[in-house]
């Protein structure tokens, strides 16, 4: 069992918390995931790596309530425990030799974005941030991300914090300044990540994405997280997350992340009802 340790509400509909799991933060890495279960006959999820500390033995998770099984996980408080929390799985992001990088994070995005800035940032790599959001009450991270950016800039949608506009704004400024780029890594919504490689792809400068589709066991075996990638077939949980955003097929991907939402959509408003009547 793996001991809720901290638990923080970051904006109305996203938390993180702090889980005892000494195994897997001896060798969790940026870019990588856990697979977890709220009790046994819960459904398996994956969520990204968000933190994690070796010496206390334990890692981080950032979760958005958007189904029956994160609106269970939201329901435990510190001190509870959760029944299986597996990784690390998928392979490390990439950050080794890189000199300067911009890290894109948008919405809940961002979670995963922040520690592969972390690990830029301690490896000395110049880090240019760029996070973007809907509105001001869905912004997350912001310190951290200050914490360990050389530069950066927060983007709403509705201009109520920050700048008015999309991350694309922001960057495509930036190259039209003369920032030169090593590397950019995009993470956030598919629709995000594919304006952000087709920008970056007019420029010339490599761009990575995470690519955190439909997961089932984590281990390649079920096929469901499979992406087209460069014209041929990858597997998101194995072979990724992190590809080359220039080679994603993103229209395939978002065809594919809408397949399920009708009953995601079902089984939340269930757990919805079957919440209201426990608290009853």
């Amino acid at each position: 069992m793996y001991e809720i340790l901290k638990k923080t509400i970051l904006n109305p509909t996203v938390a993180r918390m702090e889980i005892a799991a000494p195994l897997v933060a001896k060798k969790a890495e940026p870019g990588q995931f856990i697979i977890l279960r709220v009790d046994e006959g819960g459904e398996r999820i994956p969520l990204t790596v968000a933190d994690f500390d070796r010496e206390k033995g334990t890692v981080t998770i950032i979760y958005q309530i958007v189904g029956a099984t994160t609106m269970a996980l939201n329901q435990l408080e510190e001190g509870d425990c959760l029944h299986d929390f597996v990784g690390p799985l998928g392979t490390p992001s990439h950050t080794e030799g890189l000199k300067k990088v911009a890290v894109i994070g948008g919405g809940v995005g961002c979670a995963i974005a922040f520690p592969v800035a972390k690990k830029l940032h301690e490896q000395g790599t110049e880090v240019h941030s760029i996070v973007g959001f809907r509105n001001k009450d869905l912004v997350i991270l912001e310190e951290e991300f200050s914490a360990v950016s050389d530069k950066m800039v927060m983007m709403t949608d509705d201009g109520s914090y920050g700048t008015k506009g999309l991350v694309t704004n922001a960057l495509k400024e930036l190259l039209d300044a003369g920032e030169q780029y090593d590397e950019v890594i995009a993470i956030g919504p598919l629709i995000m990540m594919k304006f952000v490689a087709k920008l970056t792809k007019e420029y010339g400068v490599k761009t990575i994405v995470s690519m955190n589709p439909i997961m089932i066991d984590g281990t390649g075996m079920c096929g469901g997280c499979r992406l087209s990638v460069g014209g041929q077939v990858k597997f998101a949980c194995v072979d990724g997350p992190d590809f080359d955003g220039h080679e994603v097929d993103f229209d395939e991907a978002m065809e594919r992340a809408t397949m399920y939402k009708e009953f995601e959509r079902h089984q939340y408003d269930e757990a919805c009802n079957l919440f209201q009547k426990e608290v009853r």
